[in-house]
C-alpha cells in the first residue's frame, strides 16, 4: 500500500455496513433493491465519504489505484466475458436427471480453469437452468453451480480466477498452479457426489406429471454463435499476454503503471466484434439482458473503495495475526475472501508471507504456504454471494428464470454446512 496515514479502525464500518446492504435490503425492501439505480445510489452514499477521508490522511494513491487499476480492469474483464459469452446459444434440453445435471457441473468445473470462472458461469448457467426448467426443486443445482462452477473450479490456471493471475504477474509461473490439481480433485470429487446424493433425493420428491415432461420434451444439444469462442479466446489471450510479463508492456508499464490499463479498450473492442458479428435473436434466445454486469457494476464500485481502509490496515496489522502455517493461511485468506473481493485479499496475504524473499526463493522455500493463499482465495469466494462476481450474475440470472433463490444469509448457512466441511478434511489431508 501506498504512504500515508493509518486509516481509523471506524473506517471500515462503512465496508461493513455495505454488507449489511446486501444482506439485509432484499428481505425488508425487495422492490426498491431491484433497482440497480439504487445499489449506486448505497454505494455512493458509502463510498464517497470514505473516499474524502482516504484523500484527506494522504491515501490518495491507495484510492486511485484501487479505482482505476484494480476495479475499472476488473469490471471490463467481467463485462466481455458476460456479453461475449452471452452471444453463445447452447440448444437442447437434455433430460434433468442427477446424472446429466452431475456431467454437466463437472464439465463446468474443468471449463472454469480455462476461461475463467464468470466465462464458465455465464455459458453453462442458462443451458443448466433450460433442462431443469420442468423441474420444481433446482435451487440446491444453482447451489452447487456458484460453488464449482464460479468458484472451486477455477484452480488450475491463472486464467480460472482474478487472485491467482494477480500471483502470476507477482512472478508465480503460468505452470506452478497445476500442481494444485490434488486439492482441485479432491474438493470438486466431494462436492459433486454430495451433489448427486442429493439431486438423487429431489428427484424423488418431483411430480410424476413434471418427470414425463421433463422426458419428453427433449431435443438434441446444438450450438449457434460459436464465431463467439474466437472472441472468448481474444479475451485469454489479452488476459495472459498484454501485461507486464512481456515486453514491449513490460517497459511501458514499468515507465507509467496506468499502461495496465491497455486492456480495457482491447476488452471493449471484443465486445463490439461479438455485437456485430452475432444475429441479435442469439441473446433473445438466451434471455440475455444486462442487469446482472450493471448490478456486479454498482455494487462493486462501493466495495472496492469501502474496502481501501480494511486493506490497508490488514496490511499493516497482518503479521499480528500469528500466521504461521499452510492451514492458518487458508483460513485467514479464506475469511476475507468470504466478505473481501479475494483478488486483492490474495495479493495482501502473499505479501505477508513472502516478506524479503523474492518471489522464487517463496515458491522454493514454502510452497504450502503459497498453495494455502491460493485455495483459501479461490475456494473461500464461493462462501458469500461477494467472494466473487460470477456468484452474482448466477444468482441474478436464476431469479430471472424465476428460480427463489436464498437471501444473502441464507446461502452463508447453505455455503458454511456444506463447504466447510469438505475443506476442512481438504486441508488436513493436502496442506
Amino acid at each position: 500500500m501506498h504512504n500515508g496515514l493509518e486509516p481509523a479502525f471506524w473506517s471500515v464500518i462503512p465496508f461493513i455496513l455495505i454488507l449489511l446492504c446486501i444482506a439485509i435490503l432484499p428481505l425488508v425492501a425487495e422492490h426498491w433493491w431491484h433497482s440497480n439505480k439504487n445499489k449506486f445510489i448505497v454505494s455512493m452514499v458509502l463510498g464517497i465519504p470514505i473516499a474524502i477521508y482516504l484523500i484527506s490522511i494522504g491515501r490518495f494513491k491507495d484510492l486511485e489505484h484501487q479505482i482505476i487499476l484494480d476495479y475499472i480492469p476488473f469490471v471490463s474483464l467481467l463485462a466481455a466475458l458476460f456479453y461475449i459469452s452471452g452471444g453463445i446459444v447452447i440448444r437442447g434440453d437434455i433430460k434433468a436427471t442427477p446424472i446429466n445435471n452431475t456431467i454437466f457441473l463437472l464439465i463446468g468445473s474443468i471449463l472454469a480453469s480455462f476461461i475463467g470462472t464468470t466465462g464458465a458461469s455465464m455459458l453453462l448457467i442458462r443451458p443448466l437452468l433450460k433442462s431443469n426448467s420442468e423441474r420444481k426443486y433446482v435451487v440446491h443445482t444453482v447451489l452447487f453451480f456458484i460453488f464449482l462452477v464460479s468458484n472451486i473450479g477455477g484452480l488450475l490456471t491463472p486464467l480460472g480466477d482474478p487472485p491467482l493471475f494477480l500471483g502470476y504477474l507477482r512472478g508465480v509461473p503460468f505452470t506452478w498452479t497445476f500442481r494444485l490439481f490434488p486439492e482441485w480433485l479432491f474438493t470438486v470429487g466431494i462436492l459433486l457426489i454430495i451433489y448427486y446424493i442429493w439431486d438423487q433425493y429431489a428427484y424423488k420428491k418431483e411430480t410424476i406429471k413434471d418427470i414425463i415432461k421433463d422426458q419428453t420434451q427433449v431435443e438434441p444439444i446444438s450450438i449457434k454463435g460459436s464465431i463467439n469462442f474466437i472472441w472468448l479466446l481474444g479475451v485469454v489471450l489479452i488476459v495472459a499476454f498484454i501485461n507486464e510479463n512481456y515486453e514491449p508492456f513490460k517497459t511501458l508499464i514499468h515507465q507509467n503503471e496506468f499502461f495496465k490499463l491497455i486492456q480495457v479498450p482491447l476488452f471493449f473492442l471484443l465486445i463490439f466484434l461479438s455485437k456485430i458479428t452475432t444475429p441479435d435473436q442469439y441473446r433473445k434466445e438466451n434471455d440475455f439482458n444486462l442487469y446482472p454486469i450493471m448490478e456486479v457494476a454498482a455494487l462493486f464500485i462501493g466495495i472496492f473503495i469501502t474496502m481501501v481502509p480494511a486493506l490497508i490496515l490488514l496490511k499493516i496489522h497482518g503479521h499480528e495475526l500469528g500466521l504461521d502455517t499452510p492451514i492458518k493461511y487458508f483460513y485467514a485468506t479464506g475469511a476475507f475472501s468470504s466478505f473481501l473481493d479475494n483478488a486483492p485479499t490474495y495479493l495482501v496475504f502473499f505479501t505477508i508471507a513472502q516478506g524479503t524473499m523474492t518471489v522464487i526463493e517463496f515458491i522454493q522455500k514454502e510452497p504450502l504456504i503459497l498453495a494455502g493463499i491460493s485455495l483459501g482465495s479461490v475456494f473461500m469466494g464461493a462462501m458469500t454471494y461477494i467472494g466473487n462476481a460470477p456468484n452474482f450474475m448466477v444468482r441474478s440470472i436464476a431469479e430471472q428464470f424465476g428460480i427463489k433463490m436464498p437471501s444473502f444469509g441464507g446461502y452463508l448457512i447453505y455455503s458454511i454446512l456444506i463447504l466447510q466441511p469438505v475443506f476442512l478434511i481438504m486441508a488436513l489431508i493436502f496442506l
